[in-house]
């Protein structure tokens, strides 16, 4: 069995289903196949490429701020460490929110209209892929129903990853220390992630033994991980993906995400008959737990970041 299975989303049988079960209970990772998106994949790649390769003075232009984390941004930290890539990041399109916070660039026509088709069939796909694991993990419909994810709340983010420090030198000082890796290992908070990555690797996951292994590029796949909503909810028996990026030292990586995330209100809780002998998480709600995940985007504050651990029972 592929330690990162190969599943076609458009005929999953039971096999797949069974090793993306094996899968979900050691790292949390898996590929997509057979989801028909290589055309919009192809245009998204080329307007991520147009949006790095711009001007300071066009990325300046949709920079994000302490009270409105959408648009660019080149300094952010995980685990209290700086990244190496800059990013774009963006929420639903036509949403109201999206509406109201989103930041475009007016200098490059095309690529807000290219990410909102994106956006939009990304979050059919994950909605899609959840019942994947849904059916994998042997839930009943009206469980299914009521533990996925909204588009509502979910954001997308381009990463650039550059060989070297995304930072100028003359804007270096007083920025926190550059991490050892790329982009230092963590969980995503949401429900799951779908990504697209580049042929230049470097994704790694933890496998329960505490291995890392590689999690490759293959053409034409999406890769797919589990998230800390979906471990609450199956009490542990599935894993959030823990992953990291490991330093570009030959040429630039670029990867996109669409984070698939709860409701805002949820209540994020064991599901009962995945939890036999007893919830080992308390309840919380997705708002109090992605403030608390955010709070250190931006500076070090001198504490640990906010994890699904700190809930535990």
């Amino acid at each position: 069995m592929q330690q990162v299975p190969r599943i076609d989303i458009s005929h999953p049988d039971e096999t797949s289903l069974q090793s993306l079960d094996a899968a979900c209970r050691d790292h949390g990772f898996f590929l997509l196949t057979g989801h028909g998106l290589d055309d919009l994949i192809d245009r998204t790649w080329e307007q991520m490429r147009r949006f790095f390769a711009s001007s300071r003075t066009v990325k300046q232009s949709v920079l994000r701020t302490e009270d409105n984390a959408l648009g660019y941004y080149d300094r952010e930290l995980t685990k209290r460490k700086r990244d190496h890539k800059e990013v774009f990041d963006f929420m639903e399109p036509d949403g109201s929110g999206g509406a109201l916070r989103n930041r475009w660039p007016e200098q490059l026509p095309g690529f807000r209209e290219t990410l909102s088709e994106f956006f939009d069939a990304f979050g059919k796909l994950s909605a899609e892929t959840m019942r994947l694991v849904h059916r994998a993990a042997g839930l009943s419909g009206e469980i299914m129903a009521s533990h996925g994810g909204s588009p509502a709340v979910s954001t997308v983010r381009l990463n650039h990853y550059p060989v070297g420090d995304p930072v100028a030198a003359c804007e270096r000082a007083g920025l926190a220390e550059l991490g050892d890796v790329a982009l230092g290992h963590h969980t995503d908070p949401g429900v799951i992630t779908l990504l697209l990555q580049d042929a230049t690797g470097g994704l790694q996951t933890l496998t329960r033994e505490d291995h890392w292994i590689d999690v490759p590029p293959e053409p034409g796949t999406i890769v797919v991980n589990l998230a800390d909503s979906v471990q609450v909810w199956t009490n542990d028996q599935y894993r959030a993906a823990v992953h990291r990026v490991i330093p570009m030292t030959e040429r630039a990586r670029y990867s996109i995400p669409y984070f698939f995330n709860p409701e805002v209100e949820a209540l994020i809780q064991p599901i009962a008959e995945l939890s036999p002998e007893g919830p080992l998480y308390r309840p919380f709600t997705w708002r109090e737990f992605i403030i608390a995940r955010m709070t250190d985007n931006y500076a070090d504050l001198d504490a640990e970041d906010t994890q699904i651990s700190h809930y535990r029972i």
